[in-house]
């Protein structure tokens, strides 16, 4: 599988695996651990994870398989989220939802992550929403501890505009490489607010969250959801995809912006339909015509 350079000493797999859901996919440690495995044979060796992910306890539940073979570690790339504190019997501290980029809440919830996932360093940490109350000098100031003590060796965001992203750079020493946005052919604003323009404009590849728009794609009843699909039937069928899945994770893929779609699924199936994606050729018109069933008319 092809393999998308971040930073010098930082490459992901075109397709990362996400653990948003992992623990409703009620796998024991050795089948997690015989997933993960799968996914490296089929070339995907980045895996993305966040703090709050199943009421904070995703995390875990990856390091628990992962401790069953450690040395897998250095065959993958371990992404974290932080920032977000939720309402939960796990963080009893917490009294509202809020946003917390402060230097403590960063550098806590890196280490607490590293214990989780029995690993001893991170290899891309985000911020995981834009915080409204960021003192950005603090933020900077997390990221330079955790990179110099080695326990995080690179930095980005997620859900951040250009000028949120700007800003936040422009405080940092590290660089940020990445951005994670929701992206997927029923949620196309992205080629249109400045997000993806800004990427390009940055050399930075997008990592993209919700790729088959939280199954909408397959279960949507609304007038969007019905002409997407039925564009999608007509173009997959040109170019050889077997399933609406394999479209849309390939018209992501298509798009020069070097997007890395993330597989939100516990199911080798549907892990394997986005690697087929890797293997599909779709022209621009074939693009341009799922993008405008999208938009419900003609491009500008």
């Amino acid at each position: 599988m092809e393999k998308i350079t971040l930073a010098k000493d930082l490459e992901f797999s075109r397709i990362v695996h996400g653990h948003w859901r992992l623990g409703e996919w009620n796998l024991s440690d050795q089948e997690l651990l015989a997933l993960v495995e799968q996914c490296i044979e089929w070339g995907i060796t980045t895996f993305d994870h966040a703090d709050i992910y199943g009421g904070y306890t995703c995390e875990e539940i990856f390091g628990k398989a992962l401790a069953l073979k450690p040395e897998l570690r250095e065959k993958i790339q371990i992404v974290s989220k932080c920032g977000i504190k939720l309402i939960s019997g796990n963080r009893p501290e917490h009294s509202i939802k809020s946003y917390d980029t402060s230097k403590q809440h960063i550098i806590t919830s890196a280490e607490r992550s590293l214990k989780n996932m029995n690993t001893d360093y991170l290899d891309l940490l985000l911020i995981h929403r834009p915080d409204p109350f960021m003192n950005p000098e603090e933020t900077a100031e997390a990221f330079n501890l955790l990179k110099k003590q080695g326990k995080v060796r690179h930095f980005g965001v997620s859900n951040f505009s250009p000028s949120q992203y700007n800003m936040l750079q422009s405080y940092c020493d590290v660089e940020l490489v990445t951005n994670q946005i929701e992206l997927s052919v029923l949620h196309t604003d992205s080629f249109f607010n400045g997000a993806m323009d800004h990427c390009l404009e940055k050399r930075i590849a997008p990592m993209a969250w919700s790729p088959l728009a939280g199954g909408r794609l397959f279960s949507g009843s609304d007038e969007q959801s019905i002409a997407v699909k039925k564009t999608m039937e007509k173009v997959g069928a040109e170019i050889g995809a077997e399933s609406l899945d394999e479209t849309a994770y390939a018209w992501l893929l298509a798009h020069p912006g070097r997007i890395m779609p993330i597989v939100g699924s516990g199911k080798k199936e549907r892990i394997a339909s986005a690697v087929k994606a890797t293997e599909l050729n779709m022209n621009t018109e074939q693009w341009f015509d799922i993008l405008q069933s999208s938009m419900m008319r003609e491009v500008d």
